[in-house]
């Protein structure tokens, strides 16, 4: 990371009363209320397409969470265009990808953020082979291994249309959230990236909006329980 690398605010982290933070909290209560009737600790949230919002959802997400109590860990599964380390200052010198190939061990790789709770599993080096990997025996150990750690494991992978990745690691999570940018995201992208995951039997607990007409000052973000 370089030394020069701005920090990208996180806005329930530096303004938790304003409306936006408010937005994510409501998304967070609406999907523990999504665990009535099965337990959601790990939940995959992805994207139809590239732009949509899903990593800044899921990194307030993760907020939320940390801020309500919970022990939170925030892997970031997109091996291909990895986020995590630039908005929380972090080194992606070792990461999920090295974990998976077997170059360095999870506890090592695991990081604490500058917010109280909220652990992260950077990605690490880009891989040749990110659909293998994910897909792989070491994945599955490694789920299971932070389910045993923490309250609640989120999970930031690439768009469902974009490539593979999601759908595989979909297989593997308790619930989805799908977000989609209700400006720029196209409703036939939406419904081909449900298609997708309900494909592969995948449970999709929720869809959020983003950039919706209520807010005029940025992402507002909304829960669709599907």
């Amino acid at each position: 990371m370089s030394r020069n690398q701005e920090l990208r605010p996180i806005v329930t982290d530096a303004n938790p009363m304003s409306p936006i933070s408010e937005a994510y909290r409501t998304l967070r209560t609406n999907l523990q209320y999504a665990e009535a009737d099965r337990q959601l600790q790990l939940l995959m949230v992805t994207s139809a397409s590239p732009k949509e919002g899903k990593s800044t959802t899921i990194m307030n997400l993760a907020v939320a969470y940390a801020h309500s109590g919970r022990k939170v860990v925030l892997v970031d599964a997109d091996l291909r265009k990895p986020t995590a380390h630039y908005t929380l200052q972090l080194s992606n010198r070792s990461g999920l990808s090295q974990v998976l190939s077997g170059q360095d061990l999870l506890g090592n790789a695991i990081q604490q953020s500058r917010i109280a709770g909220l652990d992260v599993l950077t990605a690490g080096p880009v891989p040749p082979n990110p659909s293998e990997l994910l897909g792989s025996a070491r994945m599955d150990s490694v789920l299971e291994k932070l389910k045993e750690q923490y309250d609640i494991v989120l999970i930031d992978t690439p768009p469902v249309l974009a490539v593979s990745d999601a759908q595989i690691v979909s297989t593997r999570c308790d619930g989805v959230l799908l977000v989609i940018n209700a400006r720029s995201g196209k409703r036939q992208h939406a419904i081909k990236a449900r298609n997708a995951l309900q494909f592969v039997q995948a449970r999709i607990v929720g869809v959020a909006l983003n950039q919706t007409a209520q807010s005029e000052a940025g992402p507002y973000y909304e829960y669709v329980e599907r």
